[in-house]
C-alpha cells in the first residue's frame, strides 16, 4: 500500500493556470484529471493520495472537496485559502461543513511566488497560521532555497502547527550545488513539528537529461536530516511528466530508498502521510 502525498489535476474549461506560461510548459496545457491518474496509480500500488491546491483561488478548494468526496481514491486535500483575511477561523470553518468537507487536511500558498523572503514572518501571516493549527490543519511549505530560513521562524514560532515541506524546498538539482540549501533543510529538519515530501525533484534537474545519481544527494540529505518517519512520497503529478512518467517517478523514488529497511519504507510510503494528514 502506498500513498502518493502529492498531485494535482486541473480542468483548463473551468478555469485557467496562469503559471502554465512558456513553451517549456506547455505539455500541462492541456486537463489533467483523477479519471487520468487513476488508472497509472493503480498500477503503481498506490491506493491514496493527497490532493493540492494549484491555484490561489477561493473557488477551487470546494471544487477538490468535491472530487475527493466521489472519489475513493483521494484521501485527503491541501486547499487554499487566503491566511491574511481577518475571518479565517471562520472560512476553515465554512470549508469543513462543505460536502467532503473533512477530507481537508491542509492549507497551502504559493510563498515561492513572494517577493518577501520574509513573508511566512508577517503578522497577518503569522496570524493566519495560527488559525490553520487552531483549525486542526497542517500547513504545506512551497517554497524556494532562500526562503527556508523564514520557514524555519515561522516553524520555531509555532510548534502547535506541522509545517510540511514541498518538494524538499526545491534544490538546485540541475546545478549540481548542495549548499546554502543544505544547511537550511537540516535548519528547519531539526524542528519537531516539521516533516518533508520526497517529491517533485525530477523537475528541479535538467528534465531532459536527469538521472537518479543526479537526485540521490539531495534524498540522502533529506533521509539524513528528516528520517522515514518524518519523510513522504509524493509524485507531484501532473508537473513531474515535464521530465518523467508516474511509473518512473516511482522506480526512480524506489532506487533512492533502496537502502532502507521495510520499516522505514512503510513510513515514507504509508505511515507519515497518514499520520501528518490524518488520512
Amino acid at each position: 500500500m502506498t500513498v502518493d502525498a502529492h498531485h494535482h489535476v486541473w480542468d483548463l474549461s473551468v478555469r485557467d493556470q496562469d503559471w502554465i506560461q512558456g513553451p517549456e510548459l506547455q505539455r500541462l496545457r492541456r486537463n489533467f484529471t483523477l479519471a487520468d491518474l487513476e488508472p497509472e496509480a493503480r498500477a503503481a500500488g498506490v491506493d491514496r493520495t493527497v490532493l493540492v491546491q494549484t491555484v490561489t483561488v477561493p473557488e477551487e478548494t470546494p471544487e477538490f472537496l468535491a472530487l475527493a468526496a466521489g472519489h475513493e481514491l483521494v484521501a485527503g486535500v491541501v486547499g487554499w485559502s487566503d491566511l491574511t483575511r481577518p475571518d479565517l477561523a471562520d472560512e476553515l470553518a465554512r470549508l469543513r461543513e462543505l460536502p467532503g468537507g473533512p477530507y481537508l487536511k491542509g492549507i497551502r500558498h504559493q510563498v515561492q511566488g513572494e517577493h518577501d523572503p520574509q513573508w511566512l514572518l508577517r503578522d497577518d501571516v503569522r496570524r493566519g497560521l495560527a488559525a490553520v493549527a487552531e483549525a486542526g490543519l497542517v500547513y504545506d511549505l512551497v517554497v524556494l532555497p532562500h526562503q527556508l530560513p523564514a520557514c524555519t521562524k515561522a516553524a520555531a514560532d509555532l510548534p502547535q502547527l506541522t509545517f510540511v515541506l514541498d518538494h524538499l524546498g526545491k534544490p538546485p538539482i540541475a546545478s549540481g550545488e548542495r549548499e546554502p540549501w543544505a544547511t537550511a533543510l537540516r535548519a528547519l529538519a531539526s524542528l519537531p513539528n516539521t516533516v518533508a515530501k520526497l517529491s517533485g525533484l525530477v523537475t528541479e534537474a535538467a528534465p531532459a537529461s536527469w538521472a537518479t545519481v543526479d537526485l540521490r544527494p539531495y534524498a540522502e540529505t533529506a533521509l539524513e536530516a528528516f528520517g522515514p518517519d518524518r519523510l513522504m512520497f509524493g509524485s507531484d503529478w501532473p508537473v513531474c511528466t515535464l521530465a518523467a512518467t508516474y511509473a518512473q517517478i516511482i522506480d526512480t523514488a524506489g532506487e533512492l530508498t533502496s537502502g532502507l529497511s521495510a520499516a522505514e519504507r512503510t513510513a515514507l510510503y504509508e505511515g507519515t502521510a497518514g499520520r501528518v494528514y490524518d488520512l
